[in-house]
Protein backbone atom coordinates (compact mmCIF):
# COMPACT_ATOMS: atom_id res chain seq x y z
CA UNK A 1 0.00 0.00 0.00
CA UNK A 2 2.92 2.33 -0.54
CA UNK A 3 2.63 5.33 -2.78
CA UNK A 4 2.68 4.58 -6.46
CA UNK A 5 5.02 6.10 -8.98
CA UNK A 6 3.49 8.27 -11.67
CA UNK A 7 2.29 6.13 -14.54
CA UNK A 8 0.24 6.59 -17.65
CA UNK A 9 -3.49 6.13 -17.94
CA UNK A 10 -4.91 2.98 -16.40
CA UNK A 11 -5.45 0.26 -18.99
CA UNK A 12 -9.09 -0.71 -18.70
CA UNK A 13 -11.04 -3.77 -19.75
CA UNK A 14 -12.63 -2.86 -23.13
CA UNK A 15 -16.18 -1.64 -22.57
CA UNK A 16 -17.95 -4.13 -24.90
CA UNK A 17 -16.20 -7.09 -23.24
CA UNK A 18 -16.91 -5.65 -19.80
CA UNK A 19 -20.61 -5.17 -20.51
CA UNK A 20 -21.01 -8.68 -21.93
CA UNK A 21 -19.27 -10.32 -18.96
CA UNK A 22 -21.10 -8.12 -16.45
CA UNK A 23 -24.45 -9.10 -17.93
CA UNK A 24 -23.52 -12.78 -17.74
CA UNK A 25 -22.42 -12.49 -14.11
CA UNK A 26 -25.49 -10.48 -13.12
CA UNK A 27 -27.70 -13.23 -14.55
CA UNK A 28 -25.72 -15.70 -12.43
CA UNK A 29 -26.24 -13.49 -9.36
CA UNK A 30 -30.00 -13.69 -9.92
CA UNK A 31 -29.77 -17.47 -9.99
CA UNK A 32 -27.61 -17.46 -6.88
CA UNK A 33 -30.12 -15.27 -5.05
CA UNK A 34 -32.92 -17.68 -5.93
CA UNK A 35 -30.89 -20.46 -4.28
CA UNK A 36 -30.39 -18.26 -1.18
CA UNK A 37 -34.13 -17.64 -0.96
CA UNK A 38 -35.12 -21.28 -1.49
CA UNK A 39 -32.58 -22.73 0.95
CA UNK A 40 -32.80 -20.05 3.63
CA UNK A 41 -29.09 -19.31 3.39
CA UNK A 42 -27.67 -16.13 4.92
CA UNK A 43 -24.99 -14.19 3.06
CA UNK A 44 -23.01 -11.26 4.46
CA UNK A 45 -20.59 -9.41 2.19
CA UNK A 46 -18.34 -6.71 3.67
CA UNK A 47 -16.82 -4.02 1.43
CA UNK A 48 -13.88 -2.10 2.85
CA UNK A 49 -10.87 -0.25 1.47
CA UNK A 50 -9.57 3.14 0.46
CA UNK A 51 -11.89 6.07 -0.17
CA UNK A 52 -12.80 6.26 -3.87
CA UNK A 53 -11.64 2.68 -4.41
CA UNK A 54 -14.87 1.70 -6.18
CA UNK A 55 -16.77 -0.13 -3.44
CA UNK A 56 -20.05 1.64 -4.13
CA UNK A 57 -19.89 1.02 -7.86
CA UNK A 58 -19.29 -2.70 -7.34
CA UNK A 59 -22.19 -2.92 -4.89
CA UNK A 60 -24.52 -1.18 -7.38
CA UNK A 61 -23.68 -3.72 -10.08
CA UNK A 62 -24.23 -6.62 -7.71
CA UNK A 63 -27.71 -5.54 -6.57
CA UNK A 64 -28.83 -4.02 -9.89
CA UNK A 65 -31.09 -6.94 -10.84
CA UNK A 66 -31.52 -8.66 -7.48
CA UNK A 67 -34.85 -8.83 -5.68
CA UNK A 68 -34.68 -5.96 -3.15
CA UNK A 69 -36.96 -7.86 -0.78
CA UNK A 70 -34.12 -10.24 0.01
CA UNK A 71 -31.00 -8.23 -0.86
CA UNK A 72 -30.10 -5.21 1.28
CA UNK A 73 -27.31 -2.66 1.20
CA UNK A 74 -26.23 -1.41 4.64
CA UNK A 75 -24.36 1.91 4.64
CA UNK A 76 -24.60 3.37 8.12
CA UNK A 77 -24.10 7.06 8.92
CA UNK A 78 -22.08 8.42 11.82
CA UNK A 79 -23.39 6.78 15.03
CA UNK A 80 -25.93 8.72 17.06
CA UNK A 81 -25.32 9.61 20.70
CA UNK A 82 -27.45 6.63 21.71
CA UNK A 83 -25.49 4.29 19.45
CA UNK A 84 -22.22 5.57 20.88
CA UNK A 85 -23.43 4.23 24.23
CA UNK A 86 -24.03 0.74 22.83
CA UNK A 87 -21.68 -2.19 22.44
CA UNK A 88 -19.65 -1.19 19.39
CA UNK A 89 -20.86 -4.09 17.21
CA UNK A 90 -24.50 -3.74 18.21
CA UNK A 91 -25.81 -1.54 15.40
CA UNK A 92 -24.18 -3.81 12.84
CA UNK A 93 -25.36 -7.05 14.41
CA UNK A 94 -29.01 -5.99 14.24
CA UNK A 95 -28.66 -5.59 10.46
CA UNK A 96 -27.30 -9.07 9.76
CA UNK A 97 -29.12 -11.22 7.17
CA UNK A 98 -32.07 -13.37 8.15
CA UNK A 99 -32.86 -16.63 6.38
CA UNK A 100 -32.99 -16.17 2.62
CA UNK A 101 -31.25 -12.77 2.66
CA UNK A 102 -28.12 -11.23 1.19
CA UNK A 103 -26.68 -8.20 3.01
CA UNK A 104 -23.92 -6.09 1.51
CA UNK A 105 -22.19 -3.73 3.97
CA UNK A 106 -20.70 -0.62 2.40
CA UNK A 107 -18.21 -0.21 5.23
CA UNK A 108 -18.76 -2.05 8.46
CA UNK A 109 -17.41 -2.55 11.98
CA UNK A 110 -13.95 -2.16 10.43
CA UNK A 111 -14.47 1.60 10.61
CA UNK A 112 -12.99 1.34 14.08
CA UNK A 113 -9.76 -0.14 12.78
CA UNK A 114 -9.54 2.34 9.89
CA UNK A 115 -10.88 5.87 9.90
CA UNK A 116 -11.67 5.92 13.64
CA UNK A 117 -8.14 4.90 14.55
CA UNK A 118 -6.37 7.14 12.01
CA UNK A 119 -8.50 10.21 12.72
CA UNK A 120 -8.54 9.73 16.49
CA UNK A 121 -12.29 9.11 16.72
CA UNK A 122 -11.76 6.24 19.16
CA UNK A 123 -9.46 5.75 22.15
CA UNK A 124 -6.53 3.34 22.23
CA UNK A 125 -8.44 1.15 24.69
CA UNK A 126 -11.48 1.05 22.38
CA UNK A 127 -9.25 0.10 19.46
CA UNK A 128 -7.50 -2.69 21.38
CA UNK A 129 -10.83 -4.11 22.57
CA UNK A 130 -12.12 -4.01 19.00
CA UNK A 131 -9.15 -6.08 17.78
CA UNK A 132 -9.74 -8.62 20.55
CA UNK A 133 -13.43 -8.97 19.75
CA UNK A 134 -13.45 -9.03 15.92
CA UNK A 135 -12.19 -12.62 15.57
CA UNK A 136 -14.68 -13.78 18.20
CA UNK A 137 -17.61 -11.99 16.55
CA UNK A 138 -16.80 -13.28 13.08
CA UNK A 139 -16.22 -16.82 14.36
CA UNK A 140 -19.68 -16.75 15.94
CA UNK A 141 -21.22 -15.54 12.66
CA UNK A 142 -19.55 -18.31 10.66
CA UNK A 143 -20.39 -20.96 13.29
CA UNK A 144 -23.99 -19.78 13.12
CA UNK A 145 -23.97 -20.65 9.42
CA UNK A 146 -23.71 -17.17 7.91
CA UNK A 147 -21.67 -17.11 4.70
CA UNK A 148 -19.18 -14.27 5.27
CA UNK A 149 -17.15 -12.71 2.45
CA UNK A 150 -14.81 -9.77 3.12
CA UNK A 151 -13.52 -7.60 0.26
CA UNK A 152 -10.78 -4.99 0.53
CA UNK A 153 -10.74 -2.59 -2.44
CA UNK A 154 -7.23 -1.31 -3.11
CA UNK A 155 -6.49 1.78 -5.21
CA UNK A 156 -3.24 3.62 -5.94
CA UNK A 157 -2.71 7.14 -4.62
CA UNK A 158 -2.59 8.61 -8.13
CA UNK A 159 -5.90 7.06 -9.19
CA UNK A 160 -7.53 7.95 -5.88
CA UNK A 161 -6.59 11.61 -6.29
CA UNK A 162 -7.84 11.61 -9.89
CA UNK A 163 -11.19 10.25 -8.72
CA UNK A 164 -11.42 12.87 -5.96
CA UNK A 165 -10.81 15.62 -8.53
CA UNK A 166 -13.42 14.24 -10.90
CA UNK A 167 -15.97 14.25 -8.06
CA UNK A 168 -15.08 17.82 -7.23
CA UNK A 169 -16.02 18.83 -10.76
CA UNK A 170 -19.23 16.77 -10.90
CA UNK A 171 -22.22 18.35 -9.08
CA UNK A 172 -24.00 14.97 -8.93
CA UNK A 173 -21.09 13.25 -7.21
CA UNK A 174 -19.67 16.07 -5.13
CA UNK A 175 -21.63 14.81 -2.11
CA UNK A 176 -19.24 11.83 -2.06
CA UNK A 177 -16.40 14.11 -0.98
CA UNK A 178 -16.18 14.69 2.75
CA UNK A 179 -13.50 16.36 4.82
CA UNK A 180 -12.49 12.93 6.10
CA UNK A 181 -12.11 11.67 2.53
CA UNK A 182 -9.75 14.49 1.68
CA UNK A 183 -7.67 13.82 4.79
CA UNK A 184 -6.97 10.39 3.35
CA UNK A 185 -4.68 12.07 0.79
CA UNK A 186 -2.44 13.61 3.45
CA UNK A 187 -2.52 10.54 5.71
CA UNK A 188 -1.92 7.84 3.12
CA UNK A 189 0.80 6.06 5.09
CA UNK A 190 -1.26 6.17 8.30
CA UNK A 191 -4.11 4.40 6.53
CA UNK A 192 -1.65 1.91 5.05
CA UNK A 193 -0.31 1.03 8.50
CA UNK A 194 -3.83 0.78 9.91
CA UNK A 195 -4.79 -1.63 7.12
CA UNK A 196 -1.69 -3.76 7.71
CA UNK A 197 -2.44 -3.95 11.44
CA UNK A 198 -6.04 -4.96 10.72
CA UNK A 199 -5.03 -7.71 8.32
CA UNK A 200 -2.53 -9.11 10.83
CA UNK A 201 -5.38 -9.79 13.28
CA UNK A 202 -8.51 -10.22 11.10
CA UNK A 203 -7.32 -12.12 8.02
CA UNK A 204 -8.64 -15.32 9.52
CA UNK A 205 -8.80 -18.90 8.16
CA UNK A 206 -12.60 -18.83 8.47
CA UNK A 207 -12.97 -15.17 7.37
CA UNK A 208 -10.30 -14.23 4.84
CA UNK A 209 -9.73 -10.78 3.43
CA UNK A 210 -9.91 -10.81 -0.36
CA UNK A 211 -8.10 -7.87 -1.96
CA UNK A 212 -9.58 -6.36 -5.11
CA UNK A 213 -7.20 -4.26 -7.21
CA UNK A 214 -9.42 -1.42 -8.36
CA UNK A 215 -7.46 1.10 -10.41
CA UNK A 216 -9.54 -0.35 -13.26
CA UNK A 217 -13.13 -0.13 -11.99
CA UNK A 218 -14.47 -2.42 -14.70
CA UNK A 219 -11.99 -5.15 -13.78
CA UNK A 220 -12.70 -4.66 -10.08
CA UNK A 221 -16.44 -5.13 -10.60
CA UNK A 222 -16.03 -8.23 -12.73
CA UNK A 223 -13.44 -9.77 -10.39
CA UNK A 224 -15.38 -9.09 -7.18
CA UNK A 225 -18.66 -10.47 -8.57
CA UNK A 226 -16.94 -13.57 -9.95
CA UNK A 227 -15.18 -14.16 -6.62
CA UNK A 228 -18.38 -13.63 -4.63
CA UNK A 229 -20.17 -16.23 -6.73
CA UNK A 230 -17.29 -18.67 -6.23
CA UNK A 231 -17.66 -18.33 -2.43
CA UNK A 232 -21.38 -19.20 -2.35
CA UNK A 233 -22.03 -22.98 -2.53
CA UNK A 234 -25.15 -22.47 -4.63
CA UNK A 235 -26.83 -24.50 -7.31
CA UNK A 236 -28.09 -22.40 -10.18
CA UNK A 237 -31.82 -21.98 -9.98
CA UNK A 238 -34.06 -21.21 -12.95
CA UNK A 239 -37.40 -19.56 -12.09
CA UNK A 240 -40.46 -21.70 -12.66
CA UNK A 241 -42.04 -21.28 -16.07
CA UNK A 242 -45.13 -19.14 -16.08
CA UNK A 243 -47.81 -18.62 -18.70
CA UNK A 244 -49.34 -15.22 -19.21
CA UNK A 245 -53.12 -15.70 -19.47
CA UNK A 246 -55.21 -14.15 -22.19
CA UNK A 247 -56.75 -10.87 -21.13
CA UNK A 248 -60.55 -11.13 -20.95
CA UNK A 249 -62.77 -8.59 -22.64
CA UNK A 250 -63.48 -5.59 -20.40
CA UNK A 251 -67.26 -5.65 -20.72
CA UNK A 252 -68.18 -4.49 -17.23
CA UNK A 253 -65.76 -1.59 -16.65
CA UNK A 254 -65.37 1.85 -18.17
CA UNK A 255 -62.40 4.00 -17.28
CA UNK A 256 -63.18 7.55 -16.07
CA UNK A 257 -62.20 10.33 -18.48
CA UNK A 258 -58.47 11.16 -18.31
CA UNK A 259 -59.15 14.87 -17.93
CA UNK A 260 -60.66 14.16 -14.50
CA UNK A 261 -57.30 12.90 -13.21
CA UNK A 262 -54.42 15.06 -11.95
CA UNK A 263 -51.80 14.16 -14.52
CA UNK A 264 -48.08 14.83 -14.26
CA UNK A 265 -47.03 17.38 -16.86
CA UNK A 266 -45.68 15.63 -19.95
CA UNK A 267 -42.28 17.30 -19.99
CA UNK A 268 -40.87 14.47 -22.10
CA UNK A 269 -43.23 15.36 -24.94
CA UNK A 270 -41.39 18.66 -25.41
CA UNK A 271 -38.15 16.73 -25.84
CA UNK A 272 -39.70 14.58 -28.57
CA UNK A 273 -40.43 17.73 -30.58
CA UNK A 274 -36.83 18.97 -30.51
Amino acid sequence: MSKSKKTGAVKRVPKPLYEDELERLQAELVGMQQWVIETGARVLVIFEGRDAAGKGGAIKRIVQYLNPRSARVVALPTPSEREKGQWYFQRYIERLPAAGEIVLMDRSWYNRGGVERVMGYCTDDQYRLFLEQVPLVEKMLVDEGIILVKFWFSVSDKVQEDRFRSRLEDPMRRWKLSETDLFSITRWEDYSRAKDDLFAVTDLPFARWWTVESDDKRAARINSIKHLLSNIPYEHRVPDEVTIPDRPEANDYERPPKDEASLVTDHANTLKKK
